[in-house]
């Protein structure tokens, strides 16, 4: 007798839950082909996740090195995640990006979960399969830099304060509280970005009082506080001399990091300190290899990444951000206007109106801020995706909802013609790839506004309706998310993660420079070593090839910009006094001239920040005590100075 009922029990789970799970399966295997063609992706943060399987310490922190000489110039979350799989796994690359693929999986879920709350299955399921086809999206979560965390953290702080406005309260804000303060530590203030919208919505919206409202705002202000707080404790209260020093400050803390190289620095473009290629003068002397990423980029409007891209509003429509966040931008924008006048009138605490809120809220923030940033790399714009997506659904879903009036079907091909013409656009920039594709993309935009414009009760046959309505969703489908699709297909396809502007995140900076490739008799010099650090060598990016390619610790000295006072001469002295270090090698620097050491750009010292130039940073005092007292041989064609018999004239000096 019960066996009908389980049937009916069981087509209505599959006819509920199968689609879902259908999108995730799709999006797990979409993430996870072929993922190690990225190999070891940006080894700056792979270097550390390597460490962080080495050591309990390094994992704790966001070490660079086993050692613990420096870390990386970013909170540790994301090398929480990374390093532990390395921990149970066994470090390689497979067990460094699934994680990511994972948190990409788990970003689909949980935008799927806050859309269906709040406008149901339909709106959750294209918010899903938008984001997951967004093509900054499907490079980022095959990808090891920071950005995957943070933006599935800030996918749980909107779920969380949806559920909270739903009626359950304080609790689900608090915990929306807690998932904003790790999303802080894995990548600090941009990490916050959703915030002021999670607050409105709340503050609106919440069927308790004022009182209350505001008394679980602050409650989950405390909740984020103590949540981000502890690390920021931690770092002051553990002894300076036996933690890592924090990269990118001015004084070893990590709030310095936070508002300066961070923060003030990325939003204001001054490095506080921190060096990098985006505070140096306009009138240096552009590298080598910077000049030949412009060139190859020039036909695409707009330049890329930190280097082309100038702050404003443009920025997000033009070069590589355009092809790696626009594609849905014009028609989520639309979409946002068109659905909050659409529920001008409803009651204060209708949950569509919530979700505009949340996620228009998060995508205006968001975007201002982006554009407006002084040094951004474009995959910076992953942080928006969620929002666009989610926007996008809702407004499409509220205008198919009312396409028995004209206005909800001038909505929707207005949505529809904003989304397949900026595709065309984008796709006409770049006609080298997938050619045909901008003109499928526009025929099925201009055959989905013909559909949409056309009553319904027009047609008398309701089997021509229905086939008619189907071609349109279909013709819709192709033309709002053709483009983007294309391009994030050819991301997962190709190790550089996309064609044309779609580029690896670290925009040239992937590997160790002088040390990228192996070198079979520098490896073999420093496999022999027992020393706590094998190695130093002058800026992170070189000490993270070494360290990836001989798996021994190596000293980064100065940091990722070559100019953080890490080690300084005493510190390095005394490491070398103590027989804690074998070697100091000098490779070609990070722009493509001579050594590190002595290759100057220009007599303006402004020119040498980010080149170990200038001759007063620690970089160059470090580089120069070794100079003078030891002596240099070369080892596959690299300068290696033997730093384990120290002189006693060496150490008699400061």
């Amino acid at each position: 007798m019960n066996r009908p009922l389980d049937r009916a029990r069981l087509h209505r789970l599959l006819s509920e839950r199968g689609p879902l799970a259908l999108l995730l399966v799709a999006t797990a295997v979409f993430y996870a082909w072929n993922i190690t063609v990225n190999q070891m992706g940006n080894s700056f943060y792979a270097a550390s996740a390597w460490a962080g399987s080495q050591s309990w310490k390094a994992l704790l922190f966001g070490s660079l090195d086993p050692g613990d000489s420096i870390t990386v110039d970013k909170p540790p979350v994301s090398q929480w995640v990374m390093g532990l799989s390395g921990k149970i796994f066994g470090f390689s690359s497979a067990s460094m990006l699934i994680p990511q693929v994972l948190m990409g999986v788990l970003s689909v879920a949980l935008l799927y979960g806050a859309v269906h709350r709040v406008a149901g299955r339909t709106a959750g399921l294209i918010a899903g399969s938008l984001l997951a086809l967004t093509p900054v999206a499907a490079l980022m979560f095959r990808y090891n830099n920071p950005d995957a965390a943070m933006v599935t953290l800030m996918i749980v702080g909107a779920y969380c304060t949806v559920r909270a406005v739903q009626g359950k309260g304080g609790r689900w804000l608090a915990l929306a509280g807690v998932a904003l303060g790790f999303a802080f530590l894995a990548k600090m203030l941009e990490g916050l970005m959703v915030l002021p919208a999670l607050g409105l919505a709340y503050l609106i919206a919440a069927p308790v009082t004022v009182g209350k409202r505001i008394a679980h705002l602050l409650g989950a202000a405390a909740a984020l506080v103590v949540s981000a707080g502890w690390y920021v404790v931690l770092t002051i209260l553990w002894p300076a001399d036996s933690r890592p020093y924090i990269a990118g400050s001015t004084d070893n803390s990590f709030m310095n990091l936070v508002f300066g190289y961070n923060g003030f620095g990325r939003l204001l473009g001054d490095h506080n300190g921190g060096g990098g290629w985006g505070s140096r003068p306009a009138d240096c002397p552009v590298p080598e290899f910077v000049t030949q990423m412009r060139e190859r980029m020039a036909h695409h409007h707009g330049g890329f990444g930190p280097f082309g891209a100038d702050p404003g509003l443009s920025r997000l429509f033009t070069g590589e951000w355009g092809f790696e966040i626009s594609f849905l931008l014009p028609a989520a924008l639309s979409a946002l206007v068109l659905a909050l006048i659409s529920r001008g009138r409803a009651p204060r605490s209708d949950l569509m109106r919530v979700g505009l809120i949340v996620f228009g809220g998060w995508m205006l923030v968001d975007g201002l801020v982006l554009a407006e940033m002084k040094r951004a790399a474009s995959y910076y714009s992953l942080s928006m995706a969620p929002a666009v997506a989610a926007t996008l659904a809702l407004g499409a879903i509220e205008m198919w909802r009312r396409r028995d009036r004209w206005t909800g079907r001038a909505g929707l091909a207005v949505l529809v013609a904003l989304g397949g013409g900026w595709g065309f656009v984008l796709l006409s920039r770049d006609t080298s790839f997938a050619p045909a594709m901008r003109w499928i993309v526009l025929v099925a935009a201009v055959a989905a506004v013909l559909i949409v414009l056309i009553p319904g009760r027009r047609i008398a046959n309701a089997r021509s309706r229905t086939a008619l309505v189907a071609v349109g969703l279909a013709s819709a489908a192709v033309a709002v998310v053709g483009g983007s699709a294309a391009y994030a297909v050819a991301a997962v396809a190709d190790s550089h993660a996309g064609p044309g502007l779609v580029i690896r995140p670290d925009a040239g900076f992937g590997g160790g420079f002088g040390l990228n490739t192996p070198n079979a008799d520098v490896d073999a010099l420093l496999a022999k070593t027992d020393t706590r650090w094998a190695a130093a060598v002058n800026g992170s990016m070189q000490a993270a090839a070494l360290e990836l390619n001989t798996h021994k610790s190596v000293i980064a000295v100065g940091g990722f910009t070559s100019q953080d006072p890490s080690p300084n001469l005493a510190q390095f002295q005394g490491y070398v006094r103590g027989h804690e270090v074998s070697y100091f090698i000098v490779a070609p620097n990070r722009w493509g001239g001579g050594d590190a050491a002595t290759d100057q750009q220009d007599t303006n010292p402004e020119c040498n920040i980010g080149f170990g130039g200038g001759g007063n940073s620690t970089t160059d005092q470090v580089t120069a005590w070794v100079q003078k007292y030891f002596t240099p041989v070369t080892v596959g064609g690299m300068t290696v100075y033997d730093v384990t018999n120290p002189p006693p004239a060496a150490l008699g000096t400061q």
